[in-house]
């Protein structure tokens, strides 16, 4: 099934590189197409164009959203940043009915173009789609299936496009944009939120809305063409193609803020039952202080280390890294001490945040506060516990 799809598509690509004249019916239409709540990537919906002319039999998507996991150092690039996105052309037909069973919302704004403009913009397309052409590096922010929409139209059309951009609200940041379409995507936030650092906190322009479709045929509705010295609409019909009765939605039954509230209960239990026969129960240690130093070392490696929008990332105040691997050594009796103070020091550190958190320039997000009550708990325990020296047994086993 697999090399039947790619047959397919090496067969319609083929066309791409074929030289073709449009008709007097041709239309182009921006598309868009609404979020789908089954993986997170997809919450903030898609963009594209359709070329349609019946007359020479063609009906197309150009789709500035694919990607190969073939290419050379996939995993890779996709972990440094560095993914290659692609544009390809498909079926119109096809990918309307796969939308369609994913209950996203489909939306057509037709160009309001000449005959010159739209062959110019189809010409364009055919080209761009061209094999040699179509990879461009993805950056899920400054370049991908919606500004590429955008920029398209601006390259074919230079100083003569005016988008309506009513919708900016002031102040209103990257994470804050992206965080209204992730509403059902709790995880994926979570996941987000701790990725990316101080650089998505920053106010984003009227245009930098339009990395997410929604904006694209915000500001497509409103638009303008200079044509002759006046302006005149650049959509000149918008065409609800599918609108579900439903949307896709998620269920989900833990979200990240009930498994930290869970979590610090647990812990609770098992500090009491450590105070109460003055004992230490080491994995649960090994779980929270490892879970911390791992994102941590994470946080750094995104931060230097990759070309995501992920540096300056106050994440680090309560991921330290050093906390993986130390964690696995407060058992040796000549570290006890200085075990002793580390842990005094983060208890009071993290209360610190704490009293903060509310304050910071980068919002960290709310479910880490019962995992870092957790970690102030654990680390106030520890401190207690290292400040006797551990206990040997004599040869008769007693004390």
């Amino acid at each position: 099934m697999r090399f039947l799809f790619l047959g397919l598509l090496i067969f319609i690509s083929s066309f791409t590189q074929a030289q073709f004249r449009l008709s007097e019916s041709a239309e182009i239409a921006v598309v868009t197409i609404g979020p789908y709540q089954g993986e997170p990537w997809s919450a903030f919906g898609h963009n594209g164009f359709r070329v349609v002319d019946p007359e020479i039999g063609i009906d197309w998507f150009y789709d500035y959203g694919l990607y190969d996991f073939n290419q050379e150092n996939f995993f890779l690039n996709f972990a440094k940043g560095l993914l290659k996105y692609r544009v390809g052309v498909r079926n119109w037909d096809r990918a309307y009915k796969v939308q369609r069973y994913l209950k996203r919302y489909i939306k057509l704004q037709y160009l309001n173009l000449t005959q010159a403009e739209k062959q110019q913009l189809f010409d364009y397309l055919q080209n761009n789609a061209k094999p040699e052409n179509a990879e461009y590096l993805y950056h899920y922010v400054y370049d991908n299936c919606a500004t590429k929409i955008r920029d398209v139209v601006q390259e074919n059309f230079p100083g003569r496009i005016t988008f309506d951009l009513s919708y900016k609200e002031d102040g209103k940041t990257f994470r804050q944009l992206m965080n209204d379409y992730l509403g059902q995507q709790d995880w994926g936030d979570f996941g987000i939120d701790i990725g990316l650092g101080s650089e998505v906190d920053q106010e984003a322009t009227a245009e930098e809305y339009m990395f997410l479709p929604p904006y694209i045929f915000k500001a497509f509705s409103g638009a303008t063409i200079e044509r002759d010295g006046e302006e005149i609409p650049l959509v000149k019909e918008s065409v609800d193609a599918f609108i579900p009765d439903e949307e896709s939605s998620l269920s989900v039954l833990i979200t990240p803020f009930n498994f930290f509230v869970i979590l610090f209960f647990i812990t609770g239990l098992i500090t009491h039952r450590n105070l109460k026969f003055e004992k230490r129960t080491k994995w649960i240690d090994v779980i929270l202080f490892g879970f911390a130093g791992f994102v941590g070392w994470w946080v750094v490696y995104l931060w230097i280390g990759t070309e995501h929008m992920s540096k300056n990332n106050l994440d680090i105040l309560w991921a330290i890294p050093f906390h993986f691997p130390l964690i696995f050594f407060t058992a040796r009796e000549k570290l006890r001490n200085f075990f002793r103070i580390y842990f005094k020091v983060f208890a009071y550190w993290y209360c610190g945040l704490l009293l903060v958190w509310g304050f910071l320039l980068q919002p960290i997000h709310q479910a880490l506060v019962p995992f870092v009550l957790t970690l102030v708990l654990r680390s106030f325990y520890l401190s207690y516990h290292l400040r006797k020296p551990k206990v040997k047994l004599s040869t008769n086993g007693k004390a």
